[in-house]
């Protein structure tokens, strides 16, 4: 039997009701979820009221550097300290130094305790300390002190002290460990994050690393995500791929394309209809928000829903509340919102075509699809995977293809890339695919042009605008060059 133990063991048997009780309450915490922080707060409570001192100090031992450091220290009326220099440093090294528990009536009688200055400033004349051994060195030291003349300060308390110590000592043991386990639960799962596939997506650059990185950290919370990008870069599968890694997997994931619809029927979609609320409406309808409770909502295109909708969408947003068409009974869900758009919402917002709260609910974690034509070292992995999913079978792509594939714009991004696909899968007529089976739109046009420098630069720039469907910003990003370039050049056309 350890000898403190055998030494001491008419001394346990003569320990307080209270005492016992404060024990037996503390090994529960072995049992609970605690941090450090509210274990130790909630030990310096325990000696403070047991042994009926005035102050309680609870510090963090470094060897290294010899230090202490603060975790928790009380008053009586549960005030807390911040200070260490209103505790005696050193009371604390000589428990350090001792490694067990000590006790003092009379620190100001003391020689050896009375020359320190917060024992004089603070008047201290009752101390018992106790270290917390962790692998058979001093992790801490709880002490406790009074003004006053403590003499129920007893060889009992410090009795008590001792196996609360130890208690103290395997708590802080298993919350430490699971600590250690946790942090290293997040380095492998920020790692795995790194290197891990998002469904559907393919690719290896740089750009969709970070994609998948941040896809897999917002997937993880409830946060609505405004996904920007240019049309066909792969909104809705990256919307996908956020719920299919969410802890809502399981529930239904539903999207509503907003674009050129009308507002009556969109608004029915969105939020359901009450019987007789419209004509033809001959029953209740429940809306696509309503079913997808639990789970997660795609608005596409969210850029063009009308300012009527918004102010709806926003009550969604705010109070995860929706009323169906033609009812007044307010139905609650729980839905997460994901919308994306191929237009600058912020810049809408700013110029009041689109609502500025609105705007911040929705960009909450933006994530932003990269256009193809950045991503060019995954085209050739995009081309194999889609010639064998169009194709059924393997088709190599010869290295004249590749070339071709890498070195073209990709205004329509992965879906273009997969109708150019698509045809050469059917016109090829070899077990291999060649430059001759990749037909690019608009490409015959600008290779065999004749005219001069200035004119090429003309007609590349009238082509690029009609792709983007007029859209200044994203030509002058697909051209590399500035929208003011942009600006000039069509003012000398006179097509400003």
């Amino acid at each position: 039997m350890n000898n403190f133990y055998a030494e001491n063991i008419n001394h346990i048997k003569n320990l307080s009701k209270e005492e016992f009780e404060a024990l037996f309450e503390f090994t529960q915490v072995l049992n609970s979820p605690n941090q450090q922080e509210s274990l130790i707060e909630n030990a310096i409570d325990v000696v403070i009221n047991v042994i009926n001192a005035e102050r309680g100090l609870f510090v963090k031992y470094d060897e290294s550097t010899n230090n202490f450091s603060i975790i928790s220290a009380r008053k009586i009326s549960n005030e807390s300290i911040t200070d260490l220099n209103q505790f005696s440093s050193g009371i604390l090294q000589k428990v350090i130094r001792e490694k067990r528990p000590l006790l003092y009536h009379d620190v100001m009688g003391d020689p050896n305790l009375s020359q320190f200055e917060s024992v004089q400033i603070h008047r201290i004349k009752s101390v018992i300390g106790v270290p917390i051994i962790r692998d058979r060195k001093v992790w801490g030291v709880i002490v406790a002190d009074s003004t006053l003349d403590r003499r129920e300060f007893t060889e009992e308390n410090l009795i008590f002290l001792n196996f609360f110590s130890n208690l103290v000592a395997l708590a802080l043991d298993r919350i430490i460990k699971l600590e250690e386990l946790e942090k290293e639960n997040r380095i492998l799962i920020n790692k795995l994050q790194s290197t891990e596939e998002i469904p559907e997506m393919i690719g290896n650059s740089p750009v969709m690393r970070n994609l998948a990185q941040l896809i897999h950290k917002v997937a993880l919370t409830d946060a609505t995500v405004l996904i920007t990008g240019e049309s066909g870069t792969g909104k809705e599968i990256a919307a996908k791929a956020i719920h299919q890694l969410s802890r809502r997997k399981e529930k239904p994931f539903l999207a509503q394309f907003c674009g050129s619809i009308p507002d009556s029927l969109l608004e029915s979609e969105l939020f359901g209809y009450k019987k007789g609320a419209f004509t033809g409406a001959n029953s209740d309808k429940q809306g696509l928000l309503e079913a997808a409770d639990g789970g997660t909502f795609f608005l596409d295109e969210i850029a063009d829903i009308s300012s009527a909708l918004q102010a709806k969408l926003l009550r969604v947003l705010e109070n995860m509340e929706i009323i169906r068409l033609g009812d007044t009974k307010v139905k609650r869900i729980d839905v997460r919102i994901i919308a994306a758009t191929n237009k600058d919402l912020h810049a809408l917002s700013k110029d009041g075509n689109f609502r500025e709260d609105l705007f911040y609910r929705l960009n909450v974690f933006p994530i932003k699809m990269p256009p193809l034509r950045e991503r060019r070292e995954d085209i050739p992995l995009l081309a194999s995977h889609f010639v064998k999913k169009l194709a059924q079978k393997e088709i190599p792509i010869d290295s004249s293809a590749a070339k071709k594939l890498e070195g073209y714009y990709w205004p329509g991004n992965i879906r273009q890339l997969i109708n150019v696909i698509q045809r050469a899968v059917i016109i090829c007529d070899s077990n291999k695919i060649y430059a001759d089976h990749i037909i690019l739109e608009d490409s015959k046009d600008l290779i065999d042009f004749k005219g001069t420098l200035g004119e090429f630069e003309v007609l590349l720039l009238k082509k690029r605008l009609e792709e983007f469907n007029g859209n200044r910003t994203l030509t002058a990003k697909s051209l590399d060059v500035s929208v003011r370039w942009i600006q000039l050049k069509l003012k000398e056309l006179n097509e400003q």
